[in-house]
């Protein structure tokens, strides 16, 4: 009856027009970000164009910066100009970082492509959730469209990087100019979406006043309607923070400190991915039925577990055990997590609260890097992972403390 009633609302969000679109410019998007991340900049920068290790570092951090900091303004947009503008204008800026990315061996323009890339982008996740949003009410498929919608921003950002492997040594122009024609794709997608939002776009008599006097009275509203507690700030930093401590340094950890095989790490991610992808559909159709507040709990406590083991053990057996279990327990928290923040947002200023959220959520992943290295060479290999633990054991606390306030108890139960 479950798996019936989950293939059924599967086909209903198929077969809506919107949906279809941000899930193929949610997959484009990815793809060309995880080629241009993982695969294509480290080695083309650092081996093609003799950049330095600092102009390279720099490029990436200004990156995640664009990315995480225009969140927010890129939620404003969409409360105002709607879902084809905002999306069109950010994409439209990813076209030009990637152009000069391509055709530019200059580095101070790399490394301005690189923050454009961020900026042009940062409109990708409030426009997505924004979309799966209504005007008012909730979503009762909120879940299972966060799960499809994982799974291609999964699929984009893990077929990026492999489809870049197998092109890279035959042309660095080939490959741009794969992702130029992806980037070109998506704009003509984007042009596609609907013009406005809905009640949230309409103008009122603030809209005429001042810059300053708007934006006031924007945070006066987004403080009156957004009754939620001040704990979920921590906790969107905390989730992402968990995961930025330990990605600069996991393939590095695999290699030395657990001595696998570049194939056995390969199949393992392959594995692990592929559980955890598996996962998003049931998982997220289970939290529209029955809430979001056990799939959370078993989450982040088993997340925090996993992690600890990664950082105690050395045994293959055990490894594997733990791969599956951080696997399973993303499934769980993946969609999971967004419907929870769906459910608290406000009547009015839905795109811009999205934002809000997003950027704090982002700047974990700004943040988890800078400390991750510094714990790696002061206190060992392992303390980022016994971090990563620690944060989800907090994140655990924390979303128990939510979820026992009045709103947390609604919330959790949808």
């Amino acid at each position: 009856m479950m798996k019936s009633s989950a293939f059924h609302g599967l086909k209903q969000l198929l077969t809506q027009s919107l949906f279809i679109k941000v899930w193929i410019i949610m997959f484009l998007v990815e793809f060309v970000k995880g080629s241009l991340l993982v695969t294509i900049l480290p080695v083309y920068m650092g081996h093609v164009l003799k950049f330095s290790a600092f102009a390279i570092g720099i490029s990436f951090a200004l990156q995640y910066i664009g990315d995480n900091a225009f969140r927010s303004p890129a939620g404003w947009l969409i409360d105002r100009m709607g879902f084809r503008k905002t999306m069109t204008l950010g994409m439209s800026l990813t076209l030009v970082a990637v152009a000069v990315m391509a055709f530019s061996k200059n580095a101070s323009l790399m490394v301005t492509a690189c923050g454009l890339l961020g900026v042009g982008t940062a409109p990708l996740w409030p426009c997505v959730m924004r979309g799966l949003t209504p005007d008012s009410g909730r979503n009762e498929q909120f879940g299972l469209a966060m799960g499809v919608i994982q799974i291609s921003s999964l699929g984009g950002t893990g077929a990026g990087p492999i489809a870049a492997n197998f092109l890279v040594g035959r042309s660095y122009t080939a490959v741009f100019w794969i992702l130029l024609i992806c980037v070109g794709i998506v704009i003509m997608l984007s042009l596609k979406l609907p013009s406005h939002t809905g009640k949230s776009t309409k103008k009122d008599g603030h809209e005429h006043e001042h810059l300053t006097k708007n934006i006031q009275h924007l945070f006066r509203q987004i403080r009156d309607h957004l009754h939620i507690s001040w704990l979920l700030f921590p906790a969107l930093f905390l989730q992402t923070f968990a995961i930025g401590l330990i990605t600069p340094v996991i393939t590095l950890y695999v290699r030395t400190e657990l001595n696998l095989s570049a194939q056995m790490y390969s199949i393992m991610m392959i594995v692990g991915g592929g559980l955890t992808v598996l996962g998003l559909i049931p998982v997220g159709k289970w939290v529209d039925r029955v809430g979001t507040r056990w799939f959370l709990h078993a989450g982040f406590l088993l997340a925090a577990l996993s992690l600890g083991g990664l950082a105690a053990v050395r045994s293959l057996p055990l490894i594997w055990t733990i791969v599956i279990c951080l696997s399973i327990s993303y499934a769980f928290i993946l969609p999971t997590w967004d419907t929870m923040l769906s459910h608290l947002l406000p009547e009015k200023e839905r795109g811009t609260v999205w934002g809000l959220f997003l950027t704090v959520q982002g700047s974990g992943m700004v943040l988890g890097p800078i400390l991750s290295g510094k714990l790696w060479d002061r206190l060992g290999p392992s303390a980022p992972f016994w971090a990563s633990s620690a944060v989800m054991g907090t994140l655990f606390l924390i979303h128990i403390m939510l979820t026992n306030t009045h709103k947390g108890r609604e919330m959790a139960e949808g």
